[in-house]
C-alpha cells in the first residue's frame, strides 16, 4: 500500500500535495484499491469553487460510486483533463498522472485539520 510522506489526508481518503498556495488533490491508493475499477469520474467542468468536505464530484467504479470531497476550500484551477478519456489512470497511478483537482487554496488553515502520513496509516489499519 502507497501512503507518501509530505502530503495530507483526509479521513474519506483524499490526499492533497500542496506546492505555494496551489493544492492538488486525488484519492489515496487505498481508496483506489477498496474501489476496484475505476470506470467514471465525473466532475463539473465548470466547478469553479470548492469548499473544504464539499463535494466535487463522484469517482464510479465496476460495483459502485463514490462521492469526492474537497479536503480544502479554494478556487479551481485545473480539473484533470485525462481523466474524461482515462478513468483507470486513478488505479494505475493515484499520487501521480491520476490526481483530479488542483486548486488555488483560500485558507491554508484548513490543512491543519488533516491527516499526516502516520495518521492516515492508523484510520486504515497499516
Amino acid at each position: 500500500m502507497n501512503i507518501p510522506d509530505g502530503l495530507k489526508y483526509t479521513k474519506e481518503h483524499e490526499w492533497v500535495s500542496l506546492e505555494g498556495n496551489v493544492a492538488t488533490i486525488g484519492i489515496t491508493d487505498y481508496a483506489q484499491g477498496e474501489l476496484g475499477d475505476v470506470v467514471f469520474i465525473d466532475i463539473d467542468p465548470n466547478l469553479s469553487e470548492v469548499t473544504q468536505g464539499g463535494n466535487c464530484g463522484t469517482i464510479e467504479a465496476v460495483k459502485t460510486v463514490s462521492e469526492i470531497y474537497a479536503p480544502c476550500s479554494g478556487k479551481v484551477l485545473e480539473i484533470n483533463p485525462v481523466l474524461s478519456a482515462n478513468p483507470e489512470t486513478v488505479n494505475q497511478d493515484p499520487y501521480g498522472t491520476g490526481w483530479m483537482l488542483k486548486i488555488e487554496i483560500t485558507n491554508p488553515a484548513e490543512l491543519d485539520s488533516l491527516l499526516d502520513t502516520n495518521g492516515y496509516r492508523e484510520l486504515i489499519g497499516q
